[in-house]
């Protein structure tokens, strides 16, 4: 389809259904998760293991055909007192289609990180390079820190830190540490320019400095522009389109 002929009435209605089972089914799944949380096809995340948590007003954008998978695993290993793998993420995140994040001993991610599709973060490099029977024998901890934006594609390895306001290109291989408040690209990812400190940067929390008027906004948004659809239009559209839908 090139246009939603969705009806108002029934965006407003599937909106309060997809919170509902994201309270009731999904929630639950984390070991703690803040306010505002919001997933999109949220049957199309799937979480697996233990001692993850997700700060407030983490936005989640799983698709039918790119899931969204959070995996820790259990081991003997302690870390911080807590055994096995820990995932940590902070709040106002942005998490698109496709993303995996598989910790095996411990991954922290900081506030307004954002995450483009098919983003691929492993504290693991799950099997060694003589002893393959064994899993998890090469095994070292990853920091993205506040405010990192990670392109499409990119893939985070283990024991890399990524400094706070750094860019990683679409498609890199992250290797060694990131420093703060540069832009690195390529395989294996290096810094390409920096990022000036000093300038104003507008971050993803500021969209919820008033979570209220922000959702009401959304709200009036999808009011604007599905408001004049008719559901005869909508149901005609689902069962005899043509090349106006």
């Amino acid at each position: 389809m090139r246009r939603n002929n969705t009806p108002y009435f029934v965006k407003r209605i599937s909106t309060l259904l997809n919170r509902f089972y994201v309270k009731r089914f999904i929630a639950p799944q984390f070991d703690s998760v803040g306010e505002g949380l919001e997933v999109a096809h949220p049957r199309n995340l799937v979480i697996f293991g233990c001692n993850i948590h997700i700060g407030r007003y983490a936005q989640m954008i799983a698709s039918p055909d790119n899931c969204i998978r959070f995996t820790t695993w259990p081991s003997k290993r302690m870390t911080d007192g807590i055994k096995g793998g820990t995932i940590n993420i902070g709040d106002y995140c942005l998490i698109s289609p496709g993303v995996r994040i598989s910790a095996e001993q411990s991954i922290q991610i900081g506030d307004n990180v954002m995450f483009a599709a098919n983003v691929y973060v492993s504290d693991s490099d799950w099997h060694g390079i003589y002893n393959r029977i064994r899993p998890f024998r090469c095994t070292r901890p990853v920091t993205i820190e506040n405010n990192v934006w990670l392109g499409e594609r990119v893939l985070v390895n283990k024991g890399v830190t990524i400094g706070e306001n750094s860019v990683i290109g679409a498609g890199a291989v992250v290797t060694k540490n990131i420093p703060a408040n540069v832009i690195a690209a390529g395989n294996p990812a290096r810094v390409i320019k920096t990022i000036n400190p000093h300038r104003r940067m507008l971050k993803r929390e500021l969209l919820f400095q008033n979570p209220e008027y922000y959702f009401y906004n959304q709200d009036q948004l999808d009011r604007y522009m599905l408001g004049k659809n008719s559901v005869w239009n909508w149901l005609r559209s689902l069962f005899k389109p043509n090349r106006h839908d």
